[in-house]
């Protein structure tokens, strides 16, 4: 990795220096002030530093920032776009109040994301596996598993709408 790169963090071009052995969590948190992904464990089994590269899932903390040359990278700071709104997922998790302490939200509400990326309307099963690697300690995973099939039917409900409207 050069000692500088530009990488792409929520749709801008970021300039970031340094040791490419980093971790993508240091960078984002130090270097870029985007303390939204959290830090867990270091080791990429919580989830609390979940974020999106080019569509998929990561875990910040075990990813260094030299593997990242080209990607698009995603962040919670990154999902209300214009900031005047909620995306729909940080919504059906804010209705469904699904967090405690809230330590985990923002990995939760990214691998929420990323699932429904893949895939629109996910059976019971295909939310569970989605949403593997990440963990709350408060036990809220009733009210979590809520919020994504709210987040999963608000998606469908928006697209049906829009494609009713193209007709």
């Amino acid at each position: 990795m050069p000692d500088s790169f530009q990488p792409t963090v929520n749709g801008k071009t970021a300039t970031v220096t340094g040791d490419g052995n980093r971790s993508l969590l240091e960078v984002l948190r130090e270097d870029l002030q985007l303390t939204g992904t959290k830090y867990g464990c270091g080791e990429g089994a919580c989830g609390a530093c979940s974020v999106i590269v080019d569509g998929k899932r990561i875990f910040s903390c075990s990813t260094p920032v030299k593997e990242l040359l080209g990607k698009k990278i995603q962040t919670i700071e990154g999902l209300a776009g214009d900031g005047d709104s909620l995306h729909p997922v940080q919504k059906a998790f804010l209705d469904e109040g699904a967090f405690q302490c809230g330590y985990c939200t923002s990995g939760m509400i990214m691998a929420t994301v990323a699932l429904l990326s893949r895939k629109a309307k996910p059976s019971e099963s295909e939310i569970v596996q989605g949403m593997d690697g990440n963990l709350c300690r408060c036990c809220s995973y009733v009210k979590i598993m809520a919020a994504v099939r709210r987040a999963a039917e608000t998606s469908s409900e928006a697209a049906r709408a829009a494609a009713g409207s193209k007709s």
